[in-house]
């Protein structure tokens, strides 16, 4: 192997940093003492500097870590650094804090990263909490407690549940595929080194004079375009989190399509690939939607565009169609890599085929087409033209349809299986549970005149939260504890996930279970204290609120302890079909030390003598230069 290169370091980056700063405070005194014309001083407001300010200092940290570094050669007409790998896997707990091109190195830094700020939005979730214990409380402001949920909901939308699964499918996914890495390694890091920028920058927002942003993660116009400049953190950090999230879509797609091993077609990937192959269509088609409507709200506020500014002929209803042609997808984005986790622990768990493998695969697809159809039934009381609330709610009851022929087609999988009910099988039916609650929610909300009386109330919070935590967070935890012994190569204390899972199922309900019947007497969302009415039932949801806080707790303690001094663990405890545990577990640097074949379908239980993959008899290395591409056809 080549002699390892030294990485750039941190220092390097805060060199960088500090001046990019420095570039920053001299624009603001060129603003400062400029005596010219006063459109000038305009064209260069506090808005446009500080909106410069906080795209020229991250990008500086990156070009410090080395995250430009090729582009930054190629472009000055220097020899670029060749390959070499010196940069690829983790060989001490260092590796993990530099830019690195192994996917399972981007993965375990992907998946940490969005568990540090889930345990941030949870800590504000707290503190919101704490308010609305007692109506009338003073443990924080109102206009505090409006950027409590603003950075809460933004926090744990674009900076964990998203980036989880990014974290999750760059692990596992070019090992079930056969692939020795990520079609574009480089593309891969740069895509992870984006969000712990976009994270800070949102929870700096709250140090910007005025307060952080405040009106939700929706951002809605005019309010983003008034409000103060902690409002300019939120639009930029969407924009940096969005290049992350395409980055990763494109290099998915990438891999999916070219880099499959021989004889794996189509149908013969696993459901958790084509679960990730349609996000990826999801997010490159709509991500540039929401980086749109954020670009335009920086316009207006730091050049006086007028984009959304009514008063001076712009449109505000179009803010929320450009939003929302996102923001729906989003929740697709959020969940279709969570139904791909529920079908690979259900197989493995039932010891049984996927019921309706293909049907569950072309419903995938179709949420991907249907997710853009319904996007207006978020805006049934913006004051839109009613005729079309007509058309969005016919497509928002078909779009169920998908989703029940997942929900038909697991408990059919379940159906007369041998069932082994450990932590990664109790968060499965957990979240059958959960989202199949969440999911009867949204039918209702489909329905005009309910959707109106109640849009402005704590039914809408319980259904997104029934939804988001009791459907993606339950696969999320799904997902880390079933390959959890394939990531560390330990086993996980299967009591103390049993209790996770117990404590968390438990107080999920409990706290979010109430705001229905909340909703429903009138209790609106969005307000830091309420009438003594709705006291009882809010200082239950806050007791509660807090047991579920604590539940994360012991999936924190056995994560660690288990990391640290877990038994370790086989190559395939559980005996499954799939590619990845046909390796070490954790996986060699390269993944494959002889090319894999697949000969099969990657559930086939219960059929004698099925295998999935094989692996030629002479070992051929699997270097980056050696990547694996598909064939066509089924041998």
């Amino acid at each position: 192997m080549a002699a390892r290169i030294r990485q750039p370091g941190f220092y390097r980056a805060g060199v960088w940093m500090v001046g990019a700063v420095a570039f920053s405070f001299f624009l603001t005194w060129v603003v400062r003492t400029s005596t010219g014309h006063s459109t000038f001083r305009h064209f260069i407001s506090g808005d446009a500097i500080l909106t410069v300010a906080l795209i020229a200092v991250p990008l500086a940290f990156l070009i410090g870590i080395g995250g430009f570094d090729y582009w930054f050669y190629w472009a000055a007409g220097r020899p670029t650094r060749p390959e070499d790998h010196s940069g690829h896997g983790a060989y001490t707990w260092k590796d993990y804090f530099r830019i690195n091109t192994d996917h399972k190195v981007i993965g375990i830094q992907y998946t940490v990263n969005s568990f540090i700020f889930l345990l941030v939005g949870g800590l504000l979730a707290m503190l919101m909490r704490a308010q609305l214990a007692q109506p009338g409380s003073h443990f924080v402001d109102a206009n505090t407690f409006n950027g409590l949920f603003s950075v809460h909901a933004s926090i744990l939308i674009f900076l964990f549940i998203i980036p989880v699964f990014a974290g999750l499918g760059n692990f596992v996914i070019p090992l079930m595929i056969g692939a020795p890495d990520m079609a574009f390694p480089r593309l891969n890091a740069l895509s992870f080194w984006l969000l712990p920028v976009a994270g800070l920058m949102m929870l700096g927002s709250f140090f910007a004079p005025g307060g952080s942003f405040a009106d939700g993660w929706t951002a809605y116009a005019p309010l983003s375009t008034n409000a103060p400049i902690g409002q300019t953190f939120f639009s930029v950090a969407v924009q940096f989190a969005g290049a992350s999230s395409v980055m990763t879509a494109l290099n998915f797609l990438v891999t999916i399509i070219t880099m499959r091993a021989p004889g794996m077609s189509f149908f013969r990937m696993p459901l958790l690939v084509w679960a990730n192959f349609a996000t990826s269509l999801l997010v490159v088609i709509a991500t540039p939607f929401i980086a749109a409507s954020q670009f335009f709200v920086l316009l207006d506020r730091a050049l006086g565009f007028n984009f959304f500014n009514a008063g001076h002929g712009g449109d505000v209803l179009m803010y929320q169609h450009v939003f929302w042609f996102y923001s729906h997808p989003a929740v697709y984005i959020m969940m279709l890599p969570g139904f791909g986790i529920i079908s690979e622990v259900i197989a493995v768990k039932a010891r049984k085929p996927i019921f309706g493998y293909r049907m569950m695969a072309f419903s995938l697809l179709a949420i991907v087409g249907l997710g853009f159809t319904v996007w207006a039934h978020h805006m049934f009381t913006s004051g839109m033209a009613n005729w079309i609330r007509i058309p969005m709610a016919i497509t928002t009851s078909i779009i169920a349809v998908p989703t029940g022929i997942k929900i038909f087609s697991w408990l059919a999988t379940l159906y007369r299986g041998v069932l082994h009910l450990d932590t990664p099988m109790l968060f499965t039916l957990g979240f059958l549970t959960t989202f199949t609650l969440g999911g009867i929610s949204g039918v209702m909300l489909a329905m005009i005149p309910f959707d109106i009386h109640v849009s402005s109330s704590y039914f809408i919070v319980a259904h997104i939260h029934y939804v988001l935590f009791g459907g993606s967070l339950m696969t999320i935890f799904a997902g880390v504890y079933y390959w959890f012994p394939k990531m560390t190569g330990r086993m996980f204390d299967e009591r103390l996930g049993k209790w996770h899972f117990w404590t968390t199922f438990v107080f999920l309900n409990l706290t979010f279970g109430p705001m229905h019947i909340l909703g429903l007497q009138g209790m609106p969302r969005r307000v830091s204290t309420y009438a003594s009415q709705f006291a009882d039932m809010n200082l239950f949801i806050s007791i509660a609120s807090f047991g579920l806080g604590l539940s994360v707790l012991i999936f924190l303690y056995n994560i660690v302890t288990s990391w640290r001094g877990g038994p370790r663990a086989t190559a395939n405890p559980y005996r499954a079909m799939t590619l990845e545990w046909h390796v070490s577990s954790p996986p060699p640097v390269f993944n494959f030390d002889r090319v894999p074949t697949v000969v099969g379908g990657p559930y086939e239980y219960g059929v004698p003598g099925a295998q999935h993959g094989i692996f030629t008899p002479t070992p051929t290395p699997m270097g980056a230069s050696a990547g694996v591409h598909a064939t066509s056809g089924e041998t």
